[in-house]
């Protein structure tokens, strides 16, 4: 499982004309991506990590401010491009398999307390962001 992490001043999410996911303050935008070995015993660890991740201002992190999350799922973050010009993205997980574990990171993230905002899973998106810092941190549970 892969994550980037954002920390934004604020960030939305768009499927067409309708925006799903705003962040109207200073909070974090999560890119996931899920791989095929994936359990929920990593959703949970890799939720903690994002919402005890100190990398807002002042070395907080999102659940000493109470800072809003926005999870976008990404299965691009899978891609291989280390041969030839185009990615493949066998490493990345089928929807039947990513889909639940998107939805149990969303909900592991509220559960600890986070207000989380999402995008749609597989719907063509536009992702609008405002990057504080800027500040990109990429996650990869072992």
């Amino acid at each position: 499982m892969r994550a980037v992490v954002q920390r934004v001043l604020s960030a939305s999410v768009s499927v067409g004309v309708e925006v799903v996911g705003e962040l109207d303050q200073p909070g974090l935008l999560v890119y996931l991506g899920v791989t095929h070995a994936d359990t929920a015993a990593d959703v949970d660890r890799l939720a903690a990590k994002v919402w005890g991740l100190r990398i807002l201002r002042e070395e907080r992190s999102a659940s000493d401010v109470a800072a809003p999350v926005l999870v976008v799922s990404q299965f691009t973050l899978y891609g291989d491009a280390r041969k030839g010009r185009r990615p493949t993205w066998q490493a990345a997980a089928p929807g039947e398999v990513s889909e639940p574990l998107y939805d149990a990171f969303c909900a592991a993230l509220a559960g600890l307390g986070a207000r989380v905002e999402r995008g749609v899973f597989g719907a063509d998106m536009q992702v609008a962001s405002v990057n504080d810092g800027p500040f990109t941190v990429l996650l990869e549970l072992p």
